[in-house]
């Protein structure tokens, strides 16, 4: 645990790696945590020859609950306030790509468009970058899951925060101001290179998602993945694997 001024108590794990690489810094979906990419991290640092850091946002798996209630902003809160004292503590200085699943996608996507020091990649599986019915109602269906006991499992990831957890993800979503939330006017500013990976079975974006992403970021390739949906890196790893290695291999390789 380490206590970030502005922030407070975040779990992180460090993955070693040579020093002269760049670092990847993985982003957890709204309902993850560190531990929830399972062993994907070291399996793709290792491909990659890079170290790596995975932590928990506030509010999930190790870290501190959150402070007070979220709010529509959120997703920006992570990219621009949590994210920035995150490298300062552990990348400090170095260069680094962005790797974000779901929520975490579109954090990548917010913090790449921000244009910051050291970032050389943003990559991204199952972002989102404007709400859409399916959506919304993956979220219902996420919500009366929970509410049938279904999800209880969650708890031995989040432990006592679980339920304040998940309700902080799936209300904020289902909350009417959140249905106008929309980041697709950031992503001409993403200056970098970007990979936007989707499975084709998604049960909460359609094709429009990276439709929107690589009409607008001026950098970017997308891929739909077959043979999975909402979390390409443990139902289809081996391609998520090379899709990612491929792009991290194009923006670390020496001058």
């Amino acid at each position: 645990m380490v206590e970030l001024q502005g922030v407070g108590r975040l779990h992180a794990q460090w993955i070693d790696g040579p020093p002269q690489r760049p670092v990847l810094v993985f982003l957890h979906e709204g309902l993850g945590c560190a531990a929830m990419w399972r062993d994907f991290p070291q399996r793709l640092c290792a491909l990659a020859d890079c170290p790596g850091l995975v932590y928990d946002r506030l509010g999930y798996g190790l870290s501190d609950p959150l402070r007070a209630p979220r709010n529509i902003h959120y997703l920006h809160e992570a990219a621009l306030i949590e994210l920035p004292a995150v490298l300062a503590h552990f990348v400090q200085g170095r260069p680094y790509l962005v790797i974000g699943h779901s929520d975490g996608g579109s954090i990548a996507l917010l913090h790449g468009a921000a244009q910051s020091v050291g970032l050389l990649g943003v990559i991204t599986e199952a972002a989102h970058v404007l709400v859409e019915d399916v959506t919304l109602a993956g979220i219902r269906l996420a919500l009366a899951a929970w509410q049938a006991g279904k999800l209880r499992g969650l708890e031995r990831h989040h432990g006592s925060k679980t339920s304040d957890m998940f309700h902080a993800w799936a209300d904020t979503w289902l909350a009417p101001a959140f249905a106008q939330w929309n980041i697709e006017g950031v992503l001409a500013s993403i200056a970098c290179p970007l990979l936007a990976l989707q499975g084709e079975g998604d049960q909460y974006g359609t094709a429009a998602q990276l439709a929107s992403i690589a009409a607008r970021a001026p950098h970017a390739r997308t891929t739909m993945l077959s043979g999975c949906g909402h979390t390409p890196h443990l139902e289809n790893p081996d391609a998520t694997l090379a899709a990612m290695a491929a792009l991290i291999a194009q923006v670390a390789a020496p001058p």
